[in-house]
This record gives C-alpha cells, sequence and structure tokens, in this order.
C-alpha cells in the first residue's frame, strides 16, 4: 500500500481511556469528518457517510495499543492504522492511512490518495476533541 498520509496528536487522557473511546465505533462519526453512522457486526463496520454505506473489517487488534480497519471497494483499498502510545496520564496517538488503487483505478491513485488526506486528515484533531471534552 502507498502512505496517503500519517498524523499524530497527544491526548490528554490515559490510554486505557483513549483506547476505550478509539474503538467505541457507533460513536465515531462524533469525530469522523462526513461520517454520519457506524454499524457494528462483528468485526465488519458500515460507514453511512455522503448517503451512502461503506464498509470495513477490523483486520488487526492489539489491545490498548492498535487498531487497523481495512476497506476495499472496486479495485481501490484502503487501510488505516491507529496506534495508542503511552506518555505518562497522556497518550500519543497515530493515524497511518493507506491507500492502493488497480485496474481503472491505477491512473487516479495519487488523486485518491490526495482527497483521503483531504477527508480524513483531520481526524486526529477532532478525536481529541471530543475525548479531552469528555
Amino acid at each position: 500500500m502507498t502512505t496517503a498520509f500519517t498524523a499524530s496528536t497527544t491526548v490528554e487522557r490515559p490510554v486505557p481511556e483513549v483506547w476505550a473511546r478509539l474503538t467505541d465505533w457507533p460513536a465515531a462519526p462524533a469525530w469522523m469528518p462526513g461520517v454520519d453512522s457506524v454499524r457494528v457486526s462483528g468485526s465488519e463496520l458500515t460507514f453511512r457517510a455522503r448517503g451512502r454505506d461503506r464498509t470495513g473489517r477490523v483486520e488487526v487488534v492489539e489491545p490498548g495499543r492498535t487498531v487497523v480497519v481495512h476497506s476495499a471497494q472496486g479495485g481501490v483499498t484502503a487501510a488505516y492504522t491507529y496506534t495508542c502510545v503511552p506518555d505518562g496520564d497522556r497518550t500519543r496517538v497515530t493515524l497511518t492511512a493507506d491507500c492502493r488503487a488497480g485496474g481503472v483505478w491505477r491512473p487516479f491513485a495519487g488523486l485518491l490518495r490526495a482527497a483521503i488526506r483531504r477527508a480524513d486528515g483531520g481526524q486526529l484533531t477532532a478525536f481529541k476533541r471530543v475525548v479531552e471534552a469528555g
């Protein structure tokens, strides 16, 4: 995969609290721009965004540390890796979004990565605000 962006922030809360909020998928629309709702069925997540449903799957979970959400739609695959690292009573959260385009989408890979960066690059800023507000 090719990285669309990497972003980090420090949340003024301990890892257990940050992790609980990060993996509370139905509450994620509070900090995921453009997402209206998230439904959970096992490891499958259905995101309602801009009038359409998009499906992702939780592929990796290292409790309290890392979660990876992967989606594949029409030749475009994306993986969002969220990592939490303790920093005293604070938590350093990093998001890396990777995107690969194949088939008819291959010529548009750079544009897709730029669109992901614009749409989701502010996720952690919003997440920090929501978590610290309680």
